[in-house]
């Protein structure tokens, strides 16, 4: 099995990339390159003088790079995007994909972490030069930051009891891996929706690990700034912290608050909705388990 055939089919593709409408000659950004479903349709759709940059910080994601002189793939977190394009001499694009979250090829390496089904060391990192590991968030944090990781990543009313499991039996011994942490929580677990609760714990500390919140805000600001006037941004969300803030930002470039107005009331906007939101087919998330929660918005600079 090649290493591409690992990451998956690339979740809403054909939607995704027209979102982008494509010139020929344009200069592209995808940000989440992983197997490169996405990099690959964008470079079908381009003309020989159109180019197509990729960024991913997981190095896995090296081997999927595709030979082809339009195609640049930068080994980097996308926060950096406008930092990195400058190197490439590239002040301006005419769209940016994202495809955020966790790549189905990070699930699927047990020994990365990210996944509720095997046993393995609490890692979680998307770039394994990170310092912060899960191991480092479960063991060395406060209670009171756990609590708030809980809460307000992985949404969880027991946040508080969580916090205070993970702190008093750490106190013991150091929790190392993901069997290890059930057990801690398993009084947290009913078995009817043990899986349901396990994965929202997951996520809460896999968002920490990796700054999620903070590396899609930065991203979707230099998206802002690097976009030329009538350039897409096409972004697929996978849970509703994430796509709050997408749909914030596409609908007035603020995350918090309302755009300040006019002596007239009258406000300006930075980006014009490109049609409602977009969802999987019911075809799709049979082949594709996991788009079922995917959410796809497109927006085009003014």
């Amino acid at each position: 099995m090649t290493m591409e055939m690992e990451y998956h089919n690339p979740v809403l593709l054909k939607e995704t990339v027209d979102g982008l409408n494509i010139k020929p000659d344009g200069v592209y950004v995808d940000v989440t390159f992983g197997g490169g479903g996405h990099s690959r349709e964008i470079m079908r759709r381009l003309g020989p003088n159109g180019r197509l940059f990729a960024f991913d910080q997981d190095t896995d994601a090296l081997a999927n790079a595709i030979d082809d002189e339009r195609f640049t793939l930068i080994n980097e977190n996308f926060r950096f995007l406008k930092r990195f394009l400058r190197f490439h001499g590239v002040k301006e694009v005419d769209g940016i994909l994202g495809d955020l979250g966790v790549s189905s090829h990070q699930f699927d390496v047990a020994e990365r972490g990210f996944s509720t089904r095997f046993d393995a060391e609490l890692d979680m990192r998307m770039n394994q030069n990170d310092a912060v590991s899960a191991y480092h968030v479960v063991n060395e944090y406060e209670e009171a930051d756990l609590r708030r990781i809980f809460a307000e990543y992985g949404e969880l009313t027991t946040a508080k009891g969580l916090a205070n499991a993970i702190v008093t039996a750490r106190k013991e011994q150091p929790i190392k891996n993901t069997e290890q942490l059930k057990k801690v929580l398993s009084k947290f677990l009913p078995a009817h929706k043990s899986n349901k609760i396990l994965a929202q714990i997951y996520q809460a500390i896999r968002i920490e690990v990796n700054q999620e919140m903070e590396v899609l805000k930065e991203f979707l600001e230099q998206s802002l700034e690097i976009l030329k006037p009538g350039g897409r941004l096409s972004v697929i969300s996978y849970h509703s912290l994430e796509d709050r803030l997408v749909k914030r930002f596409m609908k007035n470039g603020l995350f918090e608050g309302e755009p300040e107005r006019d002596f007239f009331g009258r406000f300006e906007v930075p980006f014009r909705l490109i049609g409602k939101m977009i969802v999987p087919s019911e075809a799709e998330i049979k082949e594709n388990n996991r788009a079922r929660s995917a959410k796809l918005r497109i927006a085009e600079k003014r």
